[in-house]
């Protein structure tokens, strides 16, 4: 593959480390030149790099005379694709792109609202980087953020890919030892003290001043803590004045800029970064080099780095009260320091080197010339009940999503939603209103495939236009010449006169697999044809993972909820068809068991906020401390919590979903048939019917399952491993049909 990259050739910082990185390592696995078009430090530096590098000088920014030249260049050598960086190659692409059919992709770096200073620079150039940005065919972002960004301001998600910075971690680090940094420096060495460090610019995006409150804070309960700032700046007198103001200039030691960074890694025992605004900042990648445990305040790329509490740990921004907790949780465990700064090691090398990051453009290049040859502009519509606010839907969206790309990685999805806009910021996926007939049909005739996916979509117990809703869309895929893969549904219950309208359009299918054995029995019912193609699979969620331990005893201490303790998860709803005295009956039940055996209620709305009411009304009945999250959780979030509990109490389903796929026990309230089959499906048939609800029977199921834990656990454990298999078999059925195709 041939690819030339396009710079302005001034470019320093973040920018060019990449771009360096880059070239150094893909020019081992394509053709590639890069292309200056200024003779400042980054065409310099490049020249002493193995780099086939061409100068085309423009006299100034707005000289169009070296786009007649790239043509010739582009024509001539046969490039497959054009790379540009930053706004003055992004201004020329734009102008190339007029006269060759070559693709063009761009990577942002920065946020381009900000790149300029100086108002007649921001108006001009600012404006005209914007506008060449939109003629751009595709985008490559630097962190999930600045994706989300791009999408927040009208960009096709679809277009664009994410791709981190990386750093060759073959080579080795040099530095001196802690005993000669800190002479250098000034500092008194203590091997029995903690240090704790931030390298940056003195800057107001860098936020010092958080760092220094958290300081503060954490001086007032440890005199075995000293804190150092590395760098040069505006702010340095400031920053310098708060610590003899408050008492810690001590403590603090300004060590001023550092060349040898990795001798200032070495030297401190825990890494922090507490910017307003970051893209992916090197500085981390060089502290995982170093497996240093870090801190971060949660913002732009670093998140996708930094996994709280499992490769370290993260602050909301500006939050000096919790940098500081955080800093004395882990100067109070070094074994916790070991462990977070082992794994930010682990998943750095594993992911975001030089290697990693060439072999992800090779693979994102070829992503764009497939897209480019393909007559369709989708290869799966994927239709269900998303953008509602349900977690147990949300979940499913992620896990088909998940799902297919382990198997296809650049699989073009378009999701239909309620809410359009939020789904593509979520998902980071191209989504349209679930009820804009004409944009649903438009993307049918765009689409290879349409996925009716995940739930139980054909039924009419919940209403019967929800079902003839997706059996239209179904009907309408096929008219337009797509494949149809019913996909991981719950089928039924339907009854008698609807039953015909179903049969016709699953006949039609080209694929339907059925999360549990139950809607088997509910499709030979309505007689579908022996020719129409299924198979009984699993849930697709259950090949999701939730956060950690750690996150969810933050989001417990946010919510009220004692951190320590046994717990028992609810999740409850309203339905047409509950015991007269449900909320009475559970907490009635609720309150013997959690006193008998010292366990904490915690009640998880699943849907919200609509759960919160029903839950809150249980809650207030019991004599016993029982919580109801009140604030919305994502999906990942959701699981992590569900996983915390010793057991679960569940009547949306995908609550038993996340449990079983966590090896919690579970009893479920069952208003409908596919609660039941799918406890049955995992070999764990405690249930109570909502309508009438047994107060002993269900009590002595709670019994069972606390006393007889340990064992429950370890058969859903079993199970869990072998739906996982059948989960993941969805998605591989659904890519051997586009292949097909």
């Amino acid at each position: 593959m041939k690819v030339l990259h396009m710079i302005s050739g001034g470019d320093s910082g973040g920018a060019k480390t990449h771009v360096f990185a880059l070239l150094d390592a893909l020019k081992k696995k394509a053709d590639v030149k890069i292309v200056c078009f200024t003779e400042g430090v980054f065409y310099r530096e490049i020249l002493e790099r193995d780099i086939q590098t061409e100068l085309l000088l423009q006299k100034n920014r707005f000289d169009l005379s070296v786009v007649g030249r790239l043509v010739e260049l582009v024509q001539g050598e046969q490039y497959d694709v054009i790379h540009a960086h930053g706004a003055r190659a992004n201004f020329i692409a734009w102008q190339l792109k007029r006269r060759v059919d070559t693709p063009i992709v761009t990577t942002v770096h920065s946020d381009y609202l900000m790149d300029f200073d100086g108002v007649y620079k921001k108006l001009l150039y600012t404006a005209i980087n914007k506008h060449a940005l939109k003629k751009m065919d595709y985008y490559i972002a630097v962190s999930s953020e600045f994706k989300r960004m791009l999408i927040r301001r009208g960009f096709t998600p679809n277009k664009i890919y994410t791709v981190y910075n990386g750093m060759d971690y073959s080579l080795p680090c040099e530095f001196v030892s802690k005993e000669t940094f800190a002479a250098r420096c000034g500092i008194p060495y203590d091997p029995d003290k903690v240090y704790i460090g931030i390298i940056g610019r003195f800057d107001k995006v860098k936020n010092h001043a958080m760092f220094l409150r958290a300081a503060k804070q954490v001086l007032a309960q440890r005199n075995d803590v000293e804190f150092v700032l590395a760098g040069e700046g505006p702010l340095e007198n400031n920053l310098k004045n708060y610590c003899k103001e408050n008492g810690i200039a001590d403590k603090v030691h300004f060590v001023g800029f550092i060349k040898d960074i990795y001798s200032f890694i070495h030297f401190i025992d825990i890494n922090t970064l507490t910017s307003f605004s970051e893209s992916f900042p090197y500085v981390l990648l060089e502290g995982a080099k170093m497996s240093k445990p870090t801190v971060c305040s949660a913002v732009g790329g670093i998140p996708d780095l930094i996994l709280e509490g499992e490769t370290g740990m993260l602050v909301p921004s500006d939050d000096d009260a919790a940098l500081g907790r955080k800093l004395l949780e882990l100067i109070d465990q070094p074994q916790l320091r070991e462990e977070l700064g082992k794994n930010l090691h682990e998943l750095a090398v594993s992911h975001f080197s030089n290697e990693h990051l060439a072999e992800t453009h090779m693979q994102l290049y070829q992503a764009i010339l497939r897209d480019r040859q393909e007559t369709k502009r989708y290869d799966v519509v994927l239709s269900g009940y998303y953008g509602f606010n349900n977690s147990g839907d949300d979940a499913l969206l992620y896990a088909i999503v998940e799902g297919l790309r382990r198997f296809l990685p650049d699989v073009r999805i378009l999701v239909l939603s309620a809410r359009p806009k939020d789904t593509m910021q979520t998902y980071q996926i191209d989504a349209k209103y679930r009820f804009d007939v004409v944009r649903v049909c438009r993307a049918l005739k765009q689409s290879k495939l349409l996925l009716n996916g995940g739930g139980s979509l054909i039924q009419d117990a919940t209403s019967v236009q929800s079902l003839y809703y997706y059996l239209l869309v179904m009907h309408a895929a096929k008219r337009y010449g797509c494949m149809l893969y019913i996909y991981a549904n719950g089928i039924g219950p339907i009854r008698a006169k609807n039953m015909e309208a179903a049969r016709k359009v699953i006949d039609k299918a080209d694929m339907v697999t059925l999360r549990d054995s139950a809607s088997m029995v509910d499709l030979q019912k309505i007689g579908i044809s022996s020719k129409t193609p299924v198979r009984v699979t699993a849930d697709p969620t259950m090949i999701l993972r939730g956060k950690s331990r750690r996150v969810v005893q933050e989001i417990f201490r946010q919510e009220g909820i004692p951190a320590e303790g046994s717990y028992i998860g609810i999740s409850v709803r309203n339905w047409n068809k509950n015991d007269r005295q449900f909320a009475e009956k559970i907490a009635l039940v609720l309150e013997r068991i959690c006193t008998k055996y010292q366990v904490i209620p915690v009640f998880i709305p699943m849907k919200y906020p609509s759960d919160i009411k029903i839950s809150e009304r249980v809650c207030e009945l019991m004599q016993v401390n029982g919580y109801v999250l009140q604030q919305q959780y994502s999906v990942f979030e959701m699981i992590g919590i569900v996983e915390q509990m010793d057991m679960i109490l569940g009547m949306r389903l995908h609550t038993l979903i996340y449990a079983a796929g966590t090896g919690v026990p579970v009893i479920g309230l069952t208003y409908d048939p596919k609660v039941t089959g799918f406890l049955e499906d995992i070999g764990q048939p405690r249930f109570i019917d909502v309508s009438d609800i047994d107060m002993e029977q269900l009590y002595g199921q709670m019994e069972e399952v606390l006393t007889h834990k340990e064992e429950i656990c370890s058969q859903l454990k079993a199970k869990s491993e072998e739906l996982e298999e059948k989960a993941l078999l969805n998605a591989e059925l659904a890519v051997q049909l586009l292949k097909r195709k």
